[in-house]
């Protein structure tokens, strides 16, 4: 019934049953009695196991006669930003210095409760807090704006002035009403205070949808530094090793980078984009960075073993070291671990799951068979 292979049946089931998001993506339930198809984490109620039958993909689940679920909206990419959230962050992105505050919710027609569940489930952090992260985030821009000049940063400490705006000018512009609020404020997000952002970065960090889950990605000044699914084994360890390589700190905002990134992504998933064209950032040991950049060469639509990975970098001896450096990558499908697998053909190591690896194989040898007939 399926081309793509899935989960058993029962590991499904309960899946569903405890409306486990990490399921999201895996597969579509069907419901034969009431003839809708839904989402793993869909608040209906749950029906018997033997009137479900499962789907890859929306588009088997419809040409299978069901209906799209008015409650999970399984058409919907999971996660995607409701109709009524829409304005709300149109206007804190394009002016990260307002303060919105719930009777300013009210007035827009929105429950405040309602934003709070949503960036709560979605981004695990209150509505709030995240208009604070943007303020802290644009501060720092504004901060070290032209700040360096043959790579070293020119400040005036006797007049409190960094190269880019001045504390007290910033502070204001980014919406507070005192200095000493704006310092505390900088200092809880970035872990240092605003006369002293020579020392450290900050690194640009939001959430994105795709069609096999949701992402989070990072951006600091040379390029994309992140970009896992949300549920990848070891992700709090990925991401504390890199604020450590780069010396900065992770705060929520907005960034040109990901706007191209998720078209890039969009692209790529639709099958319209073979070879990805944004900058990177991959900061590692010499022999980490030696075996991502031959994780960069190996062609869309081909595989090779850890093997041949190894072998093209003229260290036959060294698989189990490449082996763990693919899994130390911190630049999912860009940089693409996925395309190595087992010496013996089989699907090994991939800290997103190995569904996902699959799947994106599938979708890179599928364009590529089609371009070769």
């Amino acid at each position: 019934m399926n081309q793509v292979k899935l989960p058993k049946q029962t590991v499904m089931y309960n899946a569903l049953i405890e409306k486990n998001s990490s399921f999201e993506g895996v597969f579509f339930a069907a419901i034969k009695t009431t003839g809708i198809f839904c989402r793993p984490t869909c608040t209906a109620r749950k029906p018997k196991a033997e009137n479900v039958e499962y789907y890859s993909d929306t588009k088997s689940a419809l040409s299978f006669g069901y209906r799209p679920c008015k409650v999970c909206l399984p058409m919907q990419p999971f996660g995607e930003k409701p109709e009524w959230l829409l304005g709300l962050l149109k206007d804190i992105s394009a002016h990260p210095e307002l303060k919105i505050k719930d009777h300013d919710l009210k007035e827009r027609g929105i429950d405040p409760a309602r934003v709070r569940r949503w960036f709560n489930k979605n981004h695990g952090i209150t509505f709030q807090a995240y208009t604070r992260a943007l303020r802290i985030n644009r501060a720092f821009s504004l901060l070290n704006k032209d700040n360096t000049i043959g790579g070293k940063v020119r400040t005036n400490p006797s007049t409190n002035h960094c190269a880019g705006q001045s504390i007290i000018d910033t502070a204001f512009d980014s919406g507070y009403q005192s200095l000493s609020g704006f310092n505390e404020a900088f200092k809880k997000f970035t872990g240092t205070t605003p006369s002293n952002t020579r020392n450290t970065r900050v690194i640009t960090v939001t959430r994105l949808l795709t069609p096999l889950g949701p992402m989070i990605t990072a951006v600091s000044g040379k390029g994309i530094c992140l970009l896992e699914f949300i549920d990848r084994i070891k992700l709090a360890t990925q991401l504390d090793k890199l604020s450590k390589q780069l010396n900065g700190r992770f705060v929520p905002g907005q960034h040109q980078l990901f706007d191209e990134l998720e078209k890039q992504l969009s692209d790529y998933f639709d099958r319209k984009l073979t070879k990805f064209s944004i900058p990177l950032d991959l900061p590692g040991t010499e022999f980490q960075q030696k075996v991502w950049q031959q994780l960069l060469k190996i062609p869309y639509g081909e595989t090779c073993s850890y093997q041949q990975q190894a072998e093209a970098m003229n260290s036959p001896k060294a698989v189990r070291a490449v082996a763990k450096t693919n899994g130390e990558n911190r630049i999912a499908i860009i940089v693409p671990c996925h395309r190595v697998i087992g010496k013996n053909g089989k699907l090994t190591g991939y800290a997103a799951g190995l569904w996902r690896k699959q799947r994106l194989l599938e979708l890179e040898t599928r364009l590529f068979t089609l371009k070769q007939q």
